[in-house]
């Protein structure tokens, strides 16, 4: 599987060194209804960034070891945490993915996944605080899990991604942009399909269009998306 449609050769390894082992990351991708239109955020990665710099894509990061300190509002639901497990995650681990996408969300975009405290909270990390930590939290339980996606191995840089989708009709915060995602839109899932984008977030666009026009109910057996390069071939399966 191949991330970009034009392909990078800066962002490929040196043939005789060691593929990189992936690091954890996730994205969300969050919609909502503009009347009869739905409309996906999308934002462009800076030209600063080593890994898929100018590309438009869903808001999201790697993994911070802090992320899994965090404290959720609302925990995953019960069938998320199950098909996240069934990828090889601890549940420990599928909190942290969780609660990294939207830090990350927060972080290139100020909007929030958020819902409040049982009690007020303070956080030892600046951006939780800037979130608003000492009364709401991370609200895992808006998240759906989609699909996952692990960078091929003659990048330098290689991601195991997790992706997961977010009614954002009601999502609170001011969409801002940041200096890792710039000119953030929101575009319907064909006016995505004509940006810059990276191969990978065309085909998670036809997922989420297949998601979309037949909205699964929460169940555990839903199976989850996999792409993924194996002896040089791209593989496209489910776990």
């Amino acid at each position: 599987m191949e991330n970009n449609k034009k392909r990078t050769v800066a962002e490929d390894r040196i043939s005789d060194t060691k593929a990189p082992r992936p690091k954890d990351a996730s994205t969300v991708v969050i919609y909502r209804n503009v009347g009869a239109r739905i409309e996906i955020l999308m934002g462009e990665r800076s030209a600063r960034h080593s890994f898929m710099p100018n590309t438009y894509v869903f808001p999201g990061g790697r993994v911070d070891a802090g992320d899994s300190r965090v404290i959720p509002a609302k925990d995953l639901r019960d069938d998320v945490m199950t098909r996240l497990c069934r990828g090889g995650c601890t549940p420990a681990r599928a909190r942290a993915l969780a609660t990294a996408a939207i830090r990350e969300t927060f972080e290139e975009t100020g909007l929030r996944i958020s819902a409040d405290y049982d009690r007020p909270r303070k956080s030892k990390t600046k951006v939780w605080n800037d979130f608003g930590t000492i009364t709401c939290g991370p609200d895992l339980s808006r998240l759906d899990y989609l699909a996952r996606a692990v960078t091929p191995p003659m990048r330098k840089k290689r991601f195991n991604t997790r992706f997961f989708v977010l009614d954002g009709n009601d999502i609170s915060g001011d969409l801002i942009g940041s200096d890792e995602l710039i000119d953030m839109k929101w575009v319907t899932i064909e006016e995505a399909k004509e940006l810059d984008i990276p191969l990978i977030t065309e085909y998670i666009l036809g997922q989420v269009h297949e998601y979309l026009k037949d909205k699964p109910a929460p169940s555990a057996e839903t199976p989850v998306k996999l792409f993924k390069m194996v002896a040089g071939k791209r593989v496209f399966t489910t776990e």
